[in-house]
């Protein structure tokens, strides 16, 4: 009886200690993600009223609720957002990143979770600018540290074209006839024509395709983010709730893949 009670008791302890193991074990896998974005880019990311949100914040917190991690939004500007990934104060960037050559041979990107396409915006009644081949001899502006820049550069006439890039308020100096266009994609374009009171009007069809992206460093540790936030994201679009994320901003779901568009990347971001 005394050696049962032994047995008994060694199992208990046992028992005990590999539970509290694997708890620590489950504990130390979440992780706090440091999420960088601009805080500017209606209605992907935006402030109001004091309020970081917006579809990225939403699509972010919706991973970390998959994974178990602890999201930290940390804002700065767009065209600082990459030196704060390769010097490590952040792990991702979410800012509507778009997936290119010259990215992907440089960052671990997760799956694309938004298609769109990149557009031409104009003020209203601007009846000489009907999309990208009308931009000769015009001022076109668009984000620093933006992949439009690189898009219109590719023109066969860019040379023709005024190009500048701007911090932010690229919408309001084409509202008031400082520039006569800016770029974005068609899907934030589209909303802020809609929610904001600006002048502004689309010109033209989008004349590049877009699979925007989260990137990670290349390393293992930045691979191992990548792979559990791609669990998160197969798991959130087969659930429904990446779709419904994106109607609840845009009316339309923008994070599935158009059917007759294949997988081309050469989009552009904010």
């Amino acid at each position: 009886m005394t050696a049962f009670r032994t047995l008994a008791r060694t199992l208990a302890i046992t028992s005990l200690g590999l539970a509290t193991f694997m708890g620590t074990a489950t504990a130390a896998q979440a992780e706090t993600l440091r999420v960088g974005m601009s805080g500017g880019y209606y209605p992907f990311t935006f402030v109001d009223h004091d309020k970081l949100q917006g579809f990225e914040v939403d699509v972010m917190n919706a991973i970390g609720k998959q994974t178990g991690d602890d999201i930290k939004f940390v804002t700065a500007s767009f065209s600082g957002l990459a030196g704060m990934l390769d010097s490590g104060r952040i792990d991702t960037i979410a800012n509507q990143i778009t997936i290119t050559p010259e990215r992907q041979a440089k960052y671990a990107f997760s799956e694309p979770y938004v298609y769109d396409g990149a557009q031409v915006v104009v003020r209203k009644g601007n009846d000489s600018i009907h999309g990208v081949e009308d931009l000769k001899g015009k001022t076109v502006i668009m984000n620093l540290g933006s992949n439009y820049e690189t898009l219109l550069k590719e023109l066969p006439y860019a040379d023709e074209i005024n190009l500048k890039t701007y911090e932010s308020n690229i919408e309001q100096d084409v509202a008031l006839g400082r520039a006569d266009a800016f770029v974005m994609d068609r899907t934030s374009a589209s909303q802020v024509i809609k929610d904001k009171p600006l002048p502004l009007q689309l010109a033209g069809q989008p004349f590049s395709k877009i699979e925007n992206a989260l990137p990670f460093r290349n390393d293992d540790a930045g691979r191992a983010q990548r792979d559990r936030v791609n669990k998160a994201l197969d798991t959130l679009r087969d659930n429904g709730e990446l779709k419904a994320i994106s109607e609840k901003w845009f009316n339309s779901d923008i994070t599935e893949a158009p059917q007759s568009e294949g997988s081309e990347k050469t989009g552009s971001d904010s």
